[in-house]
Protein backbone atom coordinates (compact mmCIF):
# COMPACT_ATOMS: atom_id res chain seq x y z
CA UNK A 1 0.00 0.00 0.00
CA UNK A 2 1.23 3.56 -0.66
CA UNK A 3 3.09 5.25 2.16
CA UNK A 4 0.56 8.07 2.55
CA UNK A 5 -2.15 5.71 3.88
CA UNK A 6 -2.21 5.86 7.68
CA UNK A 7 -4.42 4.14 10.26
CA UNK A 8 -4.83 4.98 13.92
CA UNK A 9 -7.27 4.20 16.69
CA UNK A 10 -8.43 5.26 20.13
CA UNK A 11 -9.27 2.93 23.00
CA UNK A 12 -12.75 1.78 21.99
CA UNK A 13 -11.94 -1.24 19.80
CA UNK A 14 -8.21 -1.77 19.69
CA UNK A 15 -8.44 -5.46 18.73
CA UNK A 16 -10.49 -4.69 15.61
CA UNK A 17 -8.08 -1.89 14.63
CA UNK A 18 -5.16 -4.32 14.94
CA UNK A 19 -6.95 -6.86 12.73
CA UNK A 20 -7.66 -4.22 10.07
CA UNK A 21 -4.03 -3.11 10.26
CA UNK A 22 -2.85 -6.69 9.73
CA UNK A 23 -5.13 -7.21 6.74
CA UNK A 24 -3.75 -4.05 5.12
CA UNK A 25 -0.19 -4.84 6.20
CA UNK A 26 0.15 -1.32 7.61
CA UNK A 27 1.14 -0.66 11.23
CA UNK A 28 -1.07 1.49 13.40
CA UNK A 29 0.18 5.02 13.96
CA UNK A 30 1.95 5.60 17.26
CA UNK A 31 -0.78 7.42 19.16
CA UNK A 32 -1.14 8.27 22.84
CA UNK A 33 -4.64 8.56 24.31
CA UNK A 34 -4.59 9.27 28.04
CA UNK A 35 -6.83 10.76 30.73
CA UNK A 36 -6.10 13.45 33.30
CA UNK A 37 -7.15 12.95 36.89
CA UNK A 38 -10.32 14.98 36.41
CA UNK A 39 -11.41 12.88 33.42
CA UNK A 40 -10.20 15.13 30.60
CA UNK A 41 -8.91 13.22 27.59
CA UNK A 42 -5.58 14.07 25.98
CA UNK A 43 -4.36 12.69 22.66
CA UNK A 44 -1.03 12.99 20.89
CA UNK A 45 0.07 11.56 17.55
CA UNK A 46 3.76 10.70 17.66
CA UNK A 47 4.40 10.39 13.91
CA UNK A 48 4.43 12.77 10.95
CA UNK A 49 1.11 12.65 9.04
CA UNK A 50 1.44 15.83 6.96
CA UNK A 51 -0.28 15.26 3.60
CA UNK A 52 -1.37 11.74 4.55
CA UNK A 53 -4.69 9.97 3.90
CA UNK A 54 -5.64 9.04 7.47
CA UNK A 55 -8.32 6.62 8.69
CA UNK A 56 -9.36 6.85 12.36
CA UNK A 57 -11.02 3.65 13.57
CA UNK A 58 -13.19 4.18 16.65
CA UNK A 59 -16.53 2.65 17.65
CA UNK A 60 -18.65 4.97 19.76
CA UNK A 61 -19.75 2.15 22.07
CA UNK A 62 -19.75 2.00 25.88
CA UNK A 63 -18.45 4.27 27.39
CA UNK A 64 -20.11 6.18 24.56
CA UNK A 65 -19.26 9.74 25.54
CA UNK A 66 -15.59 8.98 26.28
CA UNK A 67 -15.15 7.15 22.99
CA UNK A 68 -16.91 9.89 21.04
CA UNK A 69 -14.73 12.55 22.66
CA UNK A 70 -11.58 10.53 21.90
CA UNK A 71 -12.66 10.36 18.25
CA UNK A 72 -13.31 14.10 18.04
CA UNK A 73 -9.96 14.96 19.63
CA UNK A 74 -8.10 12.56 17.34
CA UNK A 75 -9.73 14.16 14.30
CA UNK A 76 -8.88 17.64 15.53
CA UNK A 77 -5.25 16.60 16.14
CA UNK A 78 -5.02 15.19 12.63
CA UNK A 79 -6.49 18.34 11.10
CA UNK A 80 -4.01 20.55 12.96
CA UNK A 81 -1.16 18.26 11.89
CA UNK A 82 -2.06 18.90 8.22
CA UNK A 83 -3.45 15.50 7.24
CA UNK A 84 -4.62 15.61 3.62
CA UNK A 85 -7.86 13.71 4.24
CA UNK A 86 -9.42 12.36 7.45
CA UNK A 87 -11.86 9.46 7.31
CA UNK A 88 -13.71 8.50 10.49
CA UNK A 89 -14.17 4.73 10.46
CA UNK A 90 -17.00 4.13 12.93
CA UNK A 91 -17.96 0.43 12.93
CA UNK A 92 -20.68 1.13 15.52
CA UNK A 93 -22.25 4.60 15.37
CA UNK A 94 -23.51 5.55 18.84
CA UNK A 95 -26.64 7.67 19.36
CA UNK A 96 -28.05 6.23 16.11
CA UNK A 97 -31.31 5.23 17.80
CA UNK A 98 -32.06 8.90 18.51
CA UNK A 99 -32.60 9.74 14.85
CA UNK A 100 -35.91 11.64 15.10
CA UNK A 101 -38.19 13.44 17.54
CA UNK A 102 -40.45 10.77 19.04
CA UNK A 103 -41.93 13.18 21.58
CA UNK A 104 -41.86 16.94 22.24
CA UNK A 105 -38.73 18.74 23.44
CA UNK A 106 -36.16 16.03 22.73
CA UNK A 107 -32.97 16.32 20.65
CA UNK A 108 -32.11 14.52 17.44
CA UNK A 109 -28.87 13.23 18.92
CA UNK A 110 -27.57 11.33 15.89
CA UNK A 111 -27.75 14.56 13.85
CA UNK A 112 -25.81 16.41 16.56
CA UNK A 113 -23.09 13.74 16.50
CA UNK A 114 -22.89 14.08 12.71
CA UNK A 115 -22.45 17.85 13.08
CA UNK A 116 -19.74 17.38 15.72
CA UNK A 117 -17.78 14.99 13.51
CA UNK A 118 -17.99 17.38 10.56
CA UNK A 119 -17.05 20.44 12.64
CA UNK A 120 -14.03 18.58 14.07
CA UNK A 121 -12.61 18.20 10.56
CA UNK A 122 -13.85 14.85 9.23
CA UNK A 123 -13.77 14.64 5.44
CA UNK A 124 -15.49 11.25 5.08
CA UNK A 125 -17.26 8.65 7.22
CA UNK A 126 -17.15 4.87 6.88
CA UNK A 127 -19.61 2.95 9.03
CA UNK A 128 -21.47 -0.37 9.31
CA UNK A 129 -25.22 -0.97 9.62
CA UNK A 130 -26.61 2.33 10.84
CA UNK A 131 -29.72 1.84 12.95
CA UNK A 132 -31.56 4.03 10.42
CA UNK A 133 -30.18 4.41 6.90
CA UNK A 134 -31.38 8.01 6.64
CA UNK A 135 -28.69 9.05 9.14
CA UNK A 136 -26.41 9.23 6.08
CA UNK A 137 -28.35 12.36 5.15
CA UNK A 138 -27.41 14.03 8.43
CA UNK A 139 -23.89 14.47 7.03
CA UNK A 140 -22.82 17.04 4.46
CA UNK A 141 -19.76 14.91 3.69
CA UNK A 142 -19.54 11.53 1.91
CA UNK A 143 -20.71 8.51 3.93
CA UNK A 144 -19.89 4.93 2.97
CA UNK A 145 -22.48 2.70 4.64
CA UNK A 146 -21.39 -0.94 4.73
CA UNK A 147 -23.45 -3.93 5.80
CA UNK A 148 -22.37 -6.87 7.95
CA UNK A 149 -24.86 -9.15 6.16
CA UNK A 150 -22.19 -10.80 3.93
CA UNK A 151 -20.20 -11.78 7.04
CA UNK A 152 -23.30 -13.25 8.72
CA UNK A 153 -24.41 -14.94 5.50
CA UNK A 154 -21.11 -16.78 5.09
CA UNK A 155 -21.50 -18.18 8.60
CA UNK A 156 -25.12 -19.31 8.28
CA UNK A 157 -24.78 -20.81 4.81
CA UNK A 158 -23.03 -23.75 6.45
CA UNK A 159 -25.81 -24.16 9.00
CA UNK A 160 -28.96 -23.58 6.99
CA UNK A 161 -31.15 -26.07 5.15
CA UNK A 162 -34.58 -26.05 3.53
CA UNK A 163 -36.37 -25.81 6.91
CA UNK A 164 -34.79 -22.48 7.88
CA UNK A 165 -36.87 -19.37 8.54
CA UNK A 166 -35.52 -15.83 8.99
CA UNK A 167 -37.44 -13.86 11.61
CA UNK A 168 -37.65 -10.09 11.93
CA UNK A 169 -38.08 -9.12 15.61
CA UNK A 170 -40.26 -6.14 14.63
CA UNK A 171 -41.96 -4.56 11.64
CA UNK A 172 -39.09 -2.11 11.12
CA UNK A 173 -36.60 -4.89 10.35
CA UNK A 174 -38.69 -6.69 7.72
CA UNK A 175 -36.71 -5.33 4.75
CA UNK A 176 -33.43 -6.48 6.31
CA UNK A 177 -34.82 -9.92 7.13
CA UNK A 178 -36.39 -10.34 3.68
CA UNK A 179 -33.11 -9.60 1.90
CA UNK A 180 -31.28 -12.04 4.21
CA UNK A 181 -33.91 -14.75 3.66
CA UNK A 182 -33.71 -14.33 -0.11
CA UNK A 183 -29.95 -14.89 -0.10
CA UNK A 184 -30.30 -18.00 2.07
CA UNK A 185 -33.32 -19.25 0.10
CA UNK A 186 -35.24 -19.34 3.39
CA UNK A 187 -38.77 -18.37 4.37
CA UNK A 188 -39.70 -15.23 6.33
CA UNK A 189 -41.59 -14.57 9.57
CA UNK A 190 -42.24 -11.46 11.67
CA UNK A 191 -42.67 -10.98 15.42
CA UNK A 192 -45.30 -8.43 16.35
CA UNK A 193 -44.31 -6.60 19.54
CA UNK A 194 -45.38 -3.55 21.47
CA UNK A 195 -42.84 -1.49 23.40
CA UNK A 196 -44.29 0.25 26.45
CA UNK A 197 -41.08 2.01 27.63
CA UNK A 198 -37.46 2.13 26.40
CA UNK A 199 -35.66 -1.23 26.56
CA UNK A 200 -38.86 -3.02 27.66
CA UNK A 201 -40.93 -4.87 25.07
CA UNK A 202 -43.78 -7.34 25.03
CA UNK A 203 -44.01 -9.94 22.28
CA UNK A 204 -47.55 -10.28 21.00
CA UNK A 205 -47.64 -12.66 18.06
CA UNK A 206 -45.61 -14.49 15.41
CA UNK A 207 -46.67 -13.84 11.83
CA UNK A 208 -45.58 -16.62 9.49
CA UNK A 209 -44.89 -20.34 9.63
CA UNK A 210 -42.11 -21.38 12.02
CA UNK A 211 -43.41 -24.82 13.04
CA UNK A 212 -40.73 -27.52 12.81
CA UNK A 213 -38.18 -25.05 11.45
CA UNK A 214 -34.82 -23.67 12.58
CA UNK A 215 -35.38 -19.94 13.11
CA UNK A 216 -32.82 -17.15 12.87
CA UNK A 217 -33.82 -13.85 14.49
CA UNK A 218 -32.06 -11.08 12.55
CA UNK A 219 -31.58 -7.55 13.88
CA UNK A 220 -29.12 -4.68 13.50
CA UNK A 221 -28.28 -4.67 17.23
CA UNK A 222 -29.00 -6.51 20.46
CA UNK A 223 -28.95 -4.19 23.48
CA UNK A 224 -30.52 -5.57 26.66
CA UNK A 225 -31.66 -8.71 24.76
CA UNK A 226 -35.23 -8.35 26.06
CA UNK A 227 -36.80 -8.25 22.61
CA UNK A 228 -34.59 -11.05 21.27
CA UNK A 229 -35.15 -13.50 24.12
CA UNK A 230 -38.91 -12.84 24.27
CA UNK A 231 -39.13 -13.30 20.50
CA UNK A 232 -37.19 -16.57 20.77
CA UNK A 233 -39.60 -17.84 23.42
CA UNK A 234 -42.61 -16.91 21.28
CA UNK A 235 -41.08 -18.67 18.26
CA UNK A 236 -40.47 -21.86 20.26
CA UNK A 237 -44.04 -21.73 21.58
CA UNK A 238 -45.20 -21.57 17.97
CA UNK A 239 -43.47 -24.86 17.21
CA UNK A 240 -39.97 -23.97 16.00
CA UNK A 241 -37.34 -26.67 16.38
CA UNK A 242 -34.51 -24.27 17.38
CA UNK A 243 -33.82 -20.54 17.50
CA UNK A 244 -30.63 -18.63 16.66
CA UNK A 245 -30.11 -14.87 16.85
CA UNK A 246 -27.83 -12.75 14.67
CA UNK A 247 -26.99 -9.05 14.63
CA UNK A 248 -24.31 -6.64 13.46
CA UNK A 249 -23.81 -4.88 16.80
CA UNK A 250 -23.72 -6.79 20.09
CA UNK A 251 -24.30 -3.91 22.52
CA UNK A 252 -25.29 -6.44 25.23
CA UNK A 253 -25.81 -3.98 28.06
CA UNK A 254 -27.29 -4.51 31.52
CA UNK A 255 -28.95 -7.93 31.93
CA UNK A 256 -28.32 -9.02 28.32
CA UNK A 257 -25.84 -11.82 29.05
CA UNK A 258 -27.97 -13.30 31.85
CA UNK A 259 -31.04 -13.19 29.63
CA UNK A 260 -29.23 -14.93 26.77
CA UNK A 261 -27.79 -17.60 29.06
CA UNK A 262 -31.21 -18.42 30.52
CA UNK A 263 -33.11 -18.19 27.21
CA UNK A 264 -34.12 -20.83 24.67
CA UNK A 265 -31.64 -19.36 22.16
CA UNK A 266 -29.22 -21.93 20.83
CA UNK A 267 -26.63 -19.39 19.65
CA UNK A 268 -26.23 -15.62 19.35
CA UNK A 269 -24.01 -14.49 16.45
CA UNK A 270 -22.57 -10.97 16.53
CA UNK A 271 -19.70 -9.13 14.84
CA UNK A 272 -16.76 -7.36 16.46
CA UNK A 273 -17.92 -3.82 15.63
CA UNK A 274 -18.15 -3.63 19.43
CA UNK A 275 -15.42 -5.46 21.39
CA UNK A 276 -16.66 -8.74 22.88
CA UNK A 277 -13.51 -9.74 24.78
CA UNK A 278 -15.07 -9.35 28.24
CA UNK A 279 -18.41 -10.94 27.32
CA UNK A 280 -17.50 -14.17 25.54
CA UNK A 281 -16.04 -15.97 28.61
CA UNK A 282 -19.32 -15.65 30.52
CA UNK A 283 -21.64 -16.50 27.61
CA UNK A 284 -20.92 -19.76 25.79
CA UNK A 285 -23.83 -19.07 23.41
CA UNK A 286 -22.02 -16.07 21.91
CA UNK A 287 -20.27 -16.42 18.55
CA UNK A 288 -18.21 -13.44 17.35
CA UNK A 289 -17.44 -12.89 13.65
CA UNK A 290 -14.92 -10.31 12.43
CA UNK A 291 -15.66 -7.43 10.07
CA UNK A 292 -11.94 -6.61 9.78
CA UNK A 293 -11.59 -7.99 6.21
CA UNK A 294 -14.65 -5.97 5.12
CA UNK A 295 -13.34 -2.73 6.66
CA UNK A 296 -9.83 -3.31 5.34
CA UNK A 297 -11.11 -3.79 1.79
CA UNK A 298 -13.27 -0.65 2.05
CA UNK A 299 -10.34 1.41 3.37
CA UNK A 300 -8.11 0.15 0.56
CA UNK A 301 -10.67 1.06 -2.11
CA UNK A 302 -11.40 4.49 -0.65
CA UNK A 303 -7.69 5.26 -0.50
CA UNK A 304 -7.19 4.12 -4.11
CA UNK A 305 -10.28 6.11 -5.21
CA UNK A 306 -11.83 2.94 -6.65
CA UNK A 307 -15.44 1.80 -6.38
CA UNK A 308 -16.82 0.46 -3.11
CA UNK A 309 -20.29 -0.24 -4.51
CA UNK A 310 -19.78 -4.00 -4.60
CA UNK A 311 -19.31 -3.97 -0.81
CA UNK A 312 -22.76 -2.42 -0.22
CA UNK A 313 -24.61 -5.75 -0.22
Amino acid sequence: MPNDLKILTGNSNYSLACSVSQHLNIPLLDTMVSTFGDGEIMVQINENIRGADVFVLQSTCNPVNNNLMELLLLIDALKRASARRITAVIPYYGYARQDRKVQPRVPISSKLVADLLTAAGTNRVLTIDLHAGQIQGFFNIPVDHLYAAPVLLDYFKGKCHENTVIVSPDAGGVERARAFAKRLDASLAIVDKRREVANVSKVMNVIGDVKGKDAIILDDMIDTAGTTTQAAQAIIENGAKSVFAACSHGVLSGPAIDRINSSVLKEVVVTDTIPMDKKTPICNKLKVLSVAPLLAEAIKRIHEESTVSSLFV
